[in-house]
């Protein structure tokens, strides 16, 4: 299937930011670009709006001046939906609210030719019930940009269960041809981005409910231990506490309240506080002229031990023996199997630090500490402690010296079940995995989705296979026998996958 074709005129209709976007994108790809809003004047003012951002390219050396002259000139504001009726393509980029689209489309309808495509920029309405009230659904679809627009690759292209194959193919080719990387989504709550992502803010949220660290310290251990880019308070703040939390109910709500959707109180409270993040001058953390940045909570110096033994297999942690004794820390390595469970680093006293595996550090009944789940334990800037509360505080010093000795800070956390990466990690492998066997989309497709859409370091299903699906398993096993409620219950798709391959000695 191909592409619309360049000269046909692509229609965007809403012209708040993600409206501008798409039409930005539209009109920089050749295509006269028709914009309109309901509100009198302001599709003129977004026109502008748009040629600015143009002028501003060409002043960055992004874009010549004559691509910036044409594509203005191909810029026209809409007073009237009649206007539209020569567009191959609408994209509406409206209100989230269905009967504002179904009543949209439905006038458009009535307007456009009978080979026009029309698309919803929704991220969180069923695209099939939008174009229930339709009397052409198959030429309805999803095509969900990120914003901004013009910047972010991803474009979800979501199937409603009416759409023809054809006009799906047409929109995916029309997006890659506009320079897009589309990925291709059943119509399910959330699609592909907004519903395996789901948990790397509840499970933020869930640690910091239990009073285990501070949403600045939460952050920190995501993004310089687990390597996200932005850690999920901060960035709800950016999205707007207000819009997260609507996603995240709608979601839940969609899933016939799910206890794996569940929404946070505290996100809940913080919006009915009008706390909305960085457009209301706070949120999490205070914004604005003076504001201070809240910063993590870091250990002081410690001394490192003199040596340490290994004992077992450390798996996904095996790179800290050698780093160990790269630092000058002599270890002594036991290779002998641990039954039923990976092995640990054990300091001089006999206190085991064990790789965080879902369960409670007490729930070991000897002196433990867990240390958290590293995207790359060479390269984390940063390493999260969990002491157990029987840990003498000179095991717990000489952990923390231990750590910084290999150029780490570190944070000492409450004692909270699979601590804070290595919780939010397997439960965004196992969504993945369960939006996969479910058809919402391809393996590949998913792990591009999540890279691109929120730019996280690795796809969910590579790192699960990096990780392996018993160790994903096992730690959501933990977490369930700690949260009976079905939260952390592995999907089936998990529980398969993790019986075909081999974990540690039993």
């Amino acid at each position: 299937m191909t592409a619309i074709e360049p000269g046909r005129v692509v229609a965007v209709v809403g012209a708040g930011t993600m409206g501008q976007g798409i039409a930005q994108v539209a009109l920089v790809s050749g295509h006269p670009v028709r914009l309109y809003d309901a509100v009198p004047g302001r599709a003129a003012q977004a026109a502008a709006a748009i040629t600015g951002r143009l002028a501003r390219l060409v002043e960055k050396g992004r874009l010549d001046a004559a691509a910036r002259d044409a594509a203005g000139a191909r810029l026209r504001p809409a007073a009237a939906l009649a206007e539209l009726a020569d567009a191959a393509l609408v994209v509406e980029a409206v209100l989230e609210r269905l009967p504002v689209k179904q009543e949209l489309f439905a006038a458009l309808e009535e307007i456009v030719s009978d080979d026009c495509l029309l698309a919803t920029n929704t991220s969180s309405l069923s695209v099939t019930a939008v174009a229930g009230a339709l009397r052409a659904p198959g030429r309805f679809l999803g095509m969900h940009f990120f914003n901004p627009a013009p910047l972010l690759p991803l474009v979800e292209v979501v199937s409603g269960a009416a759409t023809d194959g054809t006009a799906a193919e047409r929109a995916y080719a029309t997006a890659l041809a506009w320079g897009k990387t589309p990925v291709r989504s059943a119509d399910t709550p959330g699609f592909i981005v907004n519903r395996v992502a789901r948990p790397f803010y509840a499970e933020a949220l869930r640690v910091y409910e239990e009073r285990a660290a501070d949403p600045a310290t939460i952050d920190a251990v995501l993004r310089e231990c687990g390597g996200f880019r932005m850690g999920p308070f901060e960035l709800t703040d950016l999205i707007g506490q207000d819009v997260n939390e609507a996603v995240t109910r709608s979601v839940w709500e969609s899933f016939f309240q799910d206890p794996k959707f569940t929404p946070s109180l505290a996100q809940r409270r913080l919006v009915e506080s009008g706390r909305l993040g960085r457009k209301s001058g706070g949120g999490w953390f205070a914004y604005g002229e003076g504001a201070e940045a809240a910063g993590p909570h870091t250990a002081a110096p410690e001394a490192a031990p003199g040596s340490v033994v290994v004992r077992g297999e450390l798996f996904a942690a095996a790179a800290l023996p050698d780093l160990i004794e790269e630092a000058g820390i002599g270890v002594v390595r036991k290779d002998e199997a641990v039954s039923g469970h990976p092995g640990w680093i054990e300091l001089s006293d006999g206190t085991r630090l064990f790789l965080a595996d879902g369960s409670a550090a007490d729930d070991a009944g000897m002196p433990v500490i867990h240390f958290d789940l590293a995207l790359d334990y060479r390269e984390a800037a940063r390493i999260a402690l969990a002491p157990a509360a029987g840990v003498d505080g000179a095991a717990l010093r000489e952990a923390v010296g231990l750590f910084q000795a290999l150029g780490k800070k570190v944070s000492v956390i409450g004692d909270v079940p699979g601590m804070i990466v290595a919780r939010t990690v397997a439960m965004l492998v196992d969504f993945a995995l369960d939006a996969a066997s479910r058809g919402v989309a391809t393996e590949e497709d998913i792990d591009t989705a999540m890279r691109l859409g929120v730019n996280y370091p690795r796809g969910p299903l590579d790192w699960g296979g990096r990780l392996g699906a018993w160790w994903v398993a096992g730690t959501l096993q933990s977490l369930h026998e700690e949260y009976p409620t079905g939260r952390y219950a592995c999907s089936q798709a998990l529980r398969r996958l993790a019986a075909a391959q081999e974990g540690p000695a039993s």
